[in-house]
C-alpha cells in the first residue's frame, strides 16, 4: 500500500491545505489585534515590551519536556488573553484590553511561522506539524 502523503504520520499535526488555512488564521490572530491596538492609542513602547512576553513559557523546557509542553501551551493557547480581555471588562480594568491585544498578536505571529502548540514528546512537535529543517512537512524522520 503506497502511503498518501497529504496524510500526517505525526499524530495530532494537521498538513496541506489545513496547515496553510491555520497559518493564515495565524496571520489574521497577528494583524486583527495590531490593527485594534494601533487605533486604540495604547502605547507602542508596551506593544514592544509585551510581545515576547509570551515566551517566557518556554523556560518551563529547563525542566523537561512536559513541563515545557504545559508552560509553553498555557501563554499560547487563546484561551488566556480572551479570558484577560473579559476581565478587563467586568473589572473595568482599561490596561487588560491593550495587554490582551498583544498577547493574541503573538499567539498570531507565532502560528504563521509554524510554531504550534506543543506536545510534550517534544519541543518540535507541534499541532502545526514538526518545527526544523522539515518545517513544512509533518512527516516524521
Amino acid at each position: 500500500m503506497i502511503a498518501n502523503p497529504t496524510i500526517p504520520t505525526s499524530a495530532g499535526a494537521v498538513s496541506g491545505g489545513v496547515r496553510t488555512l491555520m497559518r493564515l488564521e495565524g496571520a489574521a490572530l497577528f494583524f486583527g489585534p495590531s490593527l485594534f491596538y494601533l487605533i486604540s492609542d495604547a502605547p507602542w513602547e508596551l506593544y514592544a515590551l509585551l510581545f515576547f512576553a509570551p515566551d517566557l513559557g518556554l523556560l518551563g523546557y529547563l525542566i523537561g519536556p512536559r513541563t515545557g509542553a504545559i508552560t509553553y501551551n498555557a501563554l499560547h493557547s487563546t484561551i488566556g488573553p480572551l479570558l484577560l480581555a473579559a476581565a478587563g471588562v467586568i473589572l473595568l480594568w482599561p490596561s487588560a484590553g491593550p495587554i490582551a491585544l498583544i498577547w493574541l498578536a503573538h499567539i498570531g505571529f507565532d502560528r504563521v511561522f509554524g510554531f504550534g502548540l506543543k506536545y510534550a514528546a517534544g519541543f518540535k512537535l507541534t499541532h502545526l506539524g514538526r518545527l526544523g529543517r522539515d518545517m513544512g512537512n509533518s512527516h516524521s524522520d
